[in-house]
């Protein structure tokens, strides 16, 4: 098994050396974070500078996770460029086509492949990961034109021993879906609370689960929830105007008529839709690794839905939703 070392080591990275430790890697860490490092090396992880962490790395050929907010990610590049500039590289940050512009810009010789664990908590910093975060997540690995095999199949790798089903896709598909079903639902439930606190005492007494549940992730570090979602701009603003012109209509329909029929029906429909997805039965497809064009059409797979549950040197299992 290839070792592993994490840039970053907050709760997805944390929980990234944590899950890749489990699996049998040889696996170390590297973090800004004085109180984040001191955490990991109590818990027994191998803790070095980051400078030292992609020496190491670049020497033993490791995979290189980067798990740092997306502000912080120009930093860690110029160290990538300095310490280990052909290493096998992927990375856990929410948002895909900036992150690959900017690393294969900068790092021309970098053997990359993004990535992303749909996975989390309102909790951040080492002391809230943990090794079964992605057990049976989605882990979307990105597929661009300039992907090299290996680099996506070490990606691809890395998270099905962390547990997860990966979810091959392009950085700019990957962006347009998680700006409406991740960053706009940050946005709304930062609206959500702050509407809710307007009603004073009263309302935050008589708030009960609908509100808990839809308002969970506003209680998010603002800075990293801003870093998500300013860093999906385009396709953020996509999802909202989407979302403002269902919610202008719903208010007119109320206004006019007193009836909210067609945006509660239509929401119903939708969240059984995606009920009947998850819970759904689906039919297995095996993918040769080796053919041409076999990358492209594992992309092709991931946008209907589809999973690789499992990699070997020949081939990619991969259940698709029927």
């Amino acid at each position: 098994m290839r070792a592993v070392c994490v840039i970053g080591l907050g709760l997805i990275g944390g929980s990234v050396l944590r899950a890749a430790a489990r699996a049998g890697r040889q696996c170390w860490g590297a973090t800004a974070s004085a109180q984040d490092a001191e955490a990991a090396a109590a818990d027994g992880f191998e803790v070095l500078s980051v400078d030292r962490a992609l020496r190491r790395a670049s020497s033993q050929d490791a995979l290189v996770v980067l798990a740092v907010p997306l502000p912080a990610l120009h930093e860690v590049l110029r160290e990538v460029k300095q310490h280990a500039p052909q290493v096998l590289l992927t990375d856990v940050t929410s948002v895909k086509a900036p992150v690959d512009a900017e690393i294969r810009g900068r790092l021309p010789q970098v053997r990359f492949a993004g990535g992303h664990p749909m996975a989390g908590t309102a909790e951040s910093g080492w002391a809230a990961g943990s090794a079964e975060l992605f057990d049976g997540a989605a882990w979307a690995v990105t597929i661009e034109n300039e992907t090299e095999l290996v680099a996506w199949r070490e990606a691809c790798q890395l998270a099905l021993d962390c547990g997860a089903e990966v979810v091959p896709t392009s950085a700019a598909a990957h962006d347009d879906a998680v700006a409406r079903v991740s960053h706009l639902p940050h946005v709304f439930a930062a609206v959500l609370a702050a509407t809710g606190a307007d009603g004073g005492p009263l309302a935050m007494s008589l708030a009960a689960g609908s509100f808990r549940d839809s308002t969970r992730v506003a209680g998010s570090p603002p800075e990293l929830v801003r870093a998500m979602t300013e860093g999906n701009r385009a396709a953020l603003l996509d999802a909202l105007d989407d979302a403002l012109g269902r919610i202008g209509a719903a208010r007119g329909s109320l206004a006019s008529t007193g009836s909210l029929k067609s945006t509660i029906d239509s929401g119903y429909s939708a969240r059984e839709s995606y009920a009947a997805m998850a819970a759904g039965k689906r039919t297995e497809q095996v993918v040769r690794i080796p053919d041409a064009g076999a990358l492209l059409q594992l992309r092709e797979l991931g946008d209907q839905g589809a999973r690789v549950v499992a990699l070997d040197e020949e081939s990619a299992t991969v259940v698709v939703p029927v």
